[in-house]
């Protein structure tokens, strides 16, 4: 065996005893030798890397290095055992190839591609520290700073790299490399698969929109027809579905099942409770059945339900079931013995004397007995033929078929995946208000699956709830719109705040008519800084449209249209400082953005001995300083 052969059998092999000691997983030689047979041997050269064509060893072993990192790196599941793993198995690596140096003569022999191998190991090693820093990076992240820093750009970034499970320098540097609109995309996609979801908190938000709350529901036929048939519903909000969504088990196969997306889970009584003939034989057709046969085949607007009712029951079952759903069926008050998904629409069974009316469905399991009484929030199963479980999930349901092994050719996995809760202006909500009991369930040790895990009753559906271990939040906050230092003290407890500020590096080499941008923006927040305070300095992410329109008429409209207006707001008007914070203290009067207006009390108010102004009081936006270069360039070149 040559020695790439041996780095690739003893790096796979480290891999594969890391992941069994992980997952308890077991491997076999066969297993290994599959591997190593399968890589080619060809010689290919690195790139960047000048090799002679008879180094045959060398670029072999590089080959391996390739073949090995991209196994170990290239996972969708990299974690911390392949971080591990990747350590030994470079390790591994290298030794065997300075033995092989010793053996052909030493050290000596082919130094450059000895320090292209070392570089390639300290390439992995910092890879290896970065993909470490994501695997730990915190639930729960605010990123704050002044206006125009980026904090909403970046949470793509941070977003990607919490969900790829890479560093955030790995994705920044991928967008100084291949440009944001690559990563922009790939958080689309994600955003579509439902692992990163957007909201922007305001003053009106509230617990009910956060996490549940009691919604009217209008019944849109009823309502045409008399106009006051209105009913309420507990109704989940964005970050609860989030959460649910988060803590749904991954179904392989899963078209063996049929669910839809978001199904309704409906519980359905078969003839009553406990074993009957209609039961038997809906298990034995793949099918359910209800009654109220005495209304006929047809339900229209003219049926009379006032004499024996179940107008809401035949409702649910003709009209408002899906394809798609889910079927609970009852067996007693607190227990159930079946589980199926809807598969057909309504139809009219007249062969049978009782209970007519019927939907086919696949049974996943059946003749169990599963006690729900707990899930569906300790309240009892009534013998109402169909009705909705709102308290019971997707997830409780997939939990229970995993319980019951409900398919051989479906594999039920807990979701690993991550996901993001984007929250834009966060301090601008009622924290209160909007998070309730969840300022305590977002600690990370308070989480699902955490040693110190918490769970608390919801005030309005009553069922449990915790926040997932596999949800990250992300905020972002504008330190101008409110002090850092005022934002609720028990959210400032739970999040890690990382500070964005004015990065005038991203406008280097940034130059319109002779005005270096980036030396102008520094002497604007340098001023700011003195005259107010840091956190009211002006973003660098105003100016960038310049980077690719570095005209004069686009820096005017940037000062007439954004920085003037927020000068005036953080100094509440007060222009003698906006005068200052750009410079028109030194400048000709024509070429002053803010001038001091020129009063004539006289001419004014005529003689008046109760007037009593200052002659130079009132200040005026001088338009003409906008069309003027020196406007501009005296602000940091005095």
């Amino acid at each position: 065996m040559n020695i790439s052969a041996k780095v690739q059998r003893k790096a796979y092999t480290e891999w594969l005893s890391q992941r069994k000691k992980a997952n308890g997983e077991n491997y076999s030689d066969n297993t290994v030798n599959s591997y190593v047979s399968s890589l080619s041997n060809a010689p290919e050269r690195l790139k960047g890397i000048e090799l002679e064509a008879t180094d045959l060893y060398e670029i072999t072993l590089l080959e391996a290095f390739k073949k090995v990192r991209v196994l170990i790196e290239g996972a969708e599941n990299f974690d911390e055992v392949n971080v591990k793993a990747g350590n030994k198995a470079f390790q591994y690596a290298l030794q065997y190839y300075e033995e092989f140096l010793v053996q052909q003569g030493g050290d000596s022999f082919n130094t450059e591609v000895y320090s292209s191998i070392k570089s390639v190991d300290n390439s992995l090693q910092t890879s290896t520290v970065l993909a470490t820093e994501a695997i730990t990076m915190d639930k729960n992240i605010i990123l704050y700073g002044p206006p125009g820093t980026g904090k909403t750009y970046n949470t793509v970034a941070y977003a990607i790299a919490i969900i790829e499970r890479k560093s955030l320098k790995s994705i920044q540097h991928e967008i100084d490399m291949n440009g944001y609109e690559r990563v922009l995309t790939r958080y689309r996609t994600y955003k579509d698969k439902g692992q990163i979801t957007f909201t922007t908190f305001h003053q009106s938000y509230g617990y009910e929109e956060f996490i549940e709350g009691i919604k009217p529901k209008i019944e849109i036929e009823s309502a045409e027809q008399n106009g006051n048939d209105v009913s309420y519903e507990i109704k989940a909000g964005i970050f609860k579905e989030f959460c649910d969504q988060a803590i749904t088990p991954t179904i392989q196969n899963s078209n063996e099942y049929g669910i839809r997306s978001e199904p309704t889970i409906w519980k359905v009584s078969l003839e009553g409770a406990r074993e009957n003939t209609t039961k038997r034989d809906c298990f034995v057709n793949s099918r359910i059945r209800v009654g109220w046969d005495g209304y006929g085949e047809k339900i229209t607007e003219e049926t009379d339900f006032t004499k024996a009712g179940g107008k809401k029951i035949l409702s649910s079952f003709i009209d408002e079931m899906m394809i798609g759903d889910i079927v609970l069926v009852l067996y007693d008050e607190k227990t159930i013995d079946a589980i199926g998904v809807v598969t057909g629409d309504y139809e009219w069974l007249d062969q049978f004397e009782h209970y007519k009316r019927s939907r086919k469905v696949k049974w996943l399991v059946k003749d169990i007995r599963e006690d729900i009484y707990e899930l569906n929030g300790n309240t009892v199963l009534t013998l109402g033929s169909v009705y909705r479980l709102n308290r019971i999930k997707l997830t409780d349901v997939l939990h229970i078929l995993k319980k019951h092994d409900a398919s051989s050719g479906t594999t039920i996995e807990e979701n690993t995946n991550h996901y993001v809760f984007i929250i834009d202006e966060i301090n601008r909500g009622n924290i209160s208000k909007i998070f309730g009991e969840l300022i305590t369930l977002i600690e990370p040790t308070k989480r699902l699956g955490q040693v110190e895990e918490i769970k608390l009753k919801l005030p309005y559906s009553q069922v449990e709830f915790g926040v997932p271990n596999n949800v990250y939040i992300l905020a972002t906050m504008n330190t101008a719109d409110r002090s850092i230092a005022r934002l609720d003290t028990a959210l400032r407890r739970r999040f890690h705040f990382a500070e964005l500020m004015p990065n005038p590096q991203f406008l280097k080499g940034v130059v319109v008519e002779g005005i270096d941008i980036a030396a102008m923006l520094t002497k604007i927040n340098r001023r700011i800084e003195v005259l107010f305070d840091r956190e009211h300095t002006i973003g660098h992410a105003y100016f960038m449209s310049l980077v690719s329109n570095p005209i004069l008429g686009n820096l005017a409209s940037i000062f007439k249209n954004a920085i003037i207006p927020l000068l005036q707001e953080y100094f509440y008007e007060d222009y003698h400082n906006i005068q200052l914070v750009l410079g028109d203290n030194n400048k000709n009067r024509d070429e002053q953005f803010i001038q001091n207006q020129q009063i004539d009390v006289k001419e004014l108010f005529g003689n008046s001995s109760e007037i009593d102004l200052d002659d130079e009081v009132p200040y005026e936006i001088n338009e003409q300083a906008f069309t003027q270069i020196d406007s501009y360039r005296k602000i940091y070149n005095v």
